[in-house]
């Protein structure tokens, strides 16, 4: 039982350590083109919008790793629902729920991300990890992992829109 858990935790960063570097990734690509990504952040309503592209880039991209690695991760995993629901808010929240719909694409994805995240942080690193392999002593436990999961997640977002974000008045 204990190496199916181990397993399924070491799963669950994979992946979500994957999606998050390769998001970041392709963030990569479009900040060495130009000035578009940070133009469509300003648009968004997010203040400063080249220091938005970059912060948003380079923190997926470290979150990849991290994550994979079994680092901090009840902490990575807040940043990662802190993104998504970044995301949510300033960009999906009003086109609806399925990210299928086009030409734009609904919250279901960075939502699912969201909350999937603040509930696997509660599992902790597993024994196959960094975090385990260092003995770190961090708030592995269940309720305390998810707490950390759920403040860096959730008050982060807040704490980000507040300083970050001036929606864009809607026109008449």
């Amino acid at each position: 039982m204990e190496n199916a858990l181990n397993f399924a935790t070491l799963l669950a960063r994979v992946w979500v350590g994957a999606v998050m570097f390769a998001h970041g990734w392709r963030h990569v690509q479009a900040i060495r083109s130009g000035p578009g990504m940070a133009s469509w952040l300003e648009s968004l309503g997010l203040r400063q919008g080249p220091l938005q592209a970059q912060v948003l880039t380079w923190t997926e991209v470290a979150l990849g790793p991290v994550l994979v690695l079994g680092l901090f991760t009840p902490v990575a995993y807040g940043a990662v629902a802190s993104l998504m629901l970044v995301a949510l808010v300033t960009n999906h929240r009003d086109k609806g729920f399925f990210v299928t719909a086009r030409p734009t694409e609904g919250w279901e994805y960075v939502g699912t991300l969201a909350v999937l995240s603040i509930a696997i942080g509660a599992f902790g690193p597993g024994r196959w990890s960094l975090d385990h392999a260092l003995d770190l002593s961090f708030p592995f436990e269940p309720d305390k992992a998810l707490l950390v999961a759920a403040v860096v997640g959730i008050g982060g977002t807040a704490l980000y829109l507040a300083t970050f974000w001036r929606p864009p008045r809607a026109t008449t």
